[in-house]
């Protein structure tokens, strides 16, 4: 009987502390998701103001800007309204155009520009070592005469008896 209360403690104790886990998960995941003015700080440094001073939109510091102001105006409106994240930054690049968007797009045609500069930079370091290992093995230089380079214990031996031969 002892051992069946105690099954069905530990069962319980076991509930509470994935509930707790649980609700402490949630919480975190939903940390500021409420708050406009995080989500508008979230959002307004994934946008570029497009004035042509390739600023982040919140950060752009071009005196008189003509395009700041309003694009600022435009996406807190939005976060105000309750929009999505994601339906705020479609509506600026239907707007403004794909450059809007300070990094681009992780689906369709712009997946490329994620992957090619990774792409390039393996190239490059394959590249590299190529041509590393091509001069590491390329064939010794020929000597006139028939003559052939000195390499190893050969080598070694002669610069010993150079520097015996050169001691004061």
């Amino acid at each position: 009987m002892a051992h069946k209360s105690m099954m069905i403690q530990n069962k319980n104790i076991l509930r509470r502390t994935l509930h707790c886990g649980l609700l402490c998960l949630t919480v975190f995941a939903l940390v500021g998701a409420g708050d406009p003015a995080s989500r508008f700080s979230e959002i307004g440094h994934r946008l570029m103001c497009i004035c042509g001073c390739h600023q982040i939109l919140l950060e752009c510091n071009h005196v008189g800007c003509p395009d700041s102001d309003g694009m600022r105006n435009e996406l807190m409106a939005a976060v105000q309204r309750g929009d999505s994240d994601s339906l705020v930054q479609q509506a600026f690049v239907q707007k403004y155009g794909p450059t809007v968007l300070a990094a681009p797009m992780t689906t369709g045609f712009d997946r490329t520009a994620w992957i090619v500069p990774f792409v390039a930079l393996f190239l490059g370091l394959l590249a590299v070592v190529m041509v590393v290992r091509a001069w590491k093995n390329r064939p010794a230089p020929a000597i006139a005469d028939g003559l052939r380079p000195l390499r190893g214990a050969e080598l070694e031996k002669f610069r010993d008896q150079a520097n015996k031969e050169t001691e004061l």
